[in-house]
């Protein structure tokens, strides 16, 4: 039977990446980026041919002959995930990027099973820290970095 629901999952990831391409041409470019190397649609354009080369991969190709359990997994910590991403959602514009970002890194390292303190705050602060630096400083992307309270 060539319609399997994997077939089906890769034919419908198949149109949203073609529609995410097609919409990722609307993205405007300032005059003096329509030479450059990388701009506001390089990623996006990256992005849809790898999730068009997957999704006919996955179309193509046999499918395995054992099917992946799901009896087993920790469903509860996929849950916490996706609320922990929600609530990132509504708060990186009270908290700002730096703050709310490095909070959602941290707990999420803890939903993970990390429990040392001093580490989450090593590895979530920085990396929230340099991903807002090459965003603004790098690319010139505006992202409020600190909470209203602070910004002074």
């Amino acid at each position: 039977m060539f319609f399997t629901k994997r077939r089906i999952g890769g034919m419908l990831l198949l149109a949203f990446c073609i529609a995410y391409a097609i919409l990722s041409q609307r993205i405007p470019l300032l005059p003096f980026q329509a030479k450059s190397a990388f701009h506001a649609r390089t990623m996006p354009e990256i992005l849809a041919v790898m999730g068009t080369a997957l999704s006919i991969a996955i179309i193509v190709l046999p499918s395995p002959a054992e099917y992946v359990s799901t009896k087993g997994q920790n469903w509860l910590t996929a849950l916490a995930f996706l609320v922990l991403m929600s609530i990132y959602g509504l708060t990186i514009r009270p908290f700002g990027f730096v703050l709310a970002s490095s909070m959602l890194l941290g707990v999420g390292y803890w939903l993970l099973g990390e429990r040392k303190i001093w580490l989450l705050l090593v590895t979530s602060v920085p990396v929230a820290i340099a991903f807002w630096a090459l965003m603004s400083i790098g690319l010139g992307v505006f992202i409020e970095p600190l909470p209203w309270f602070l910004r002074g």
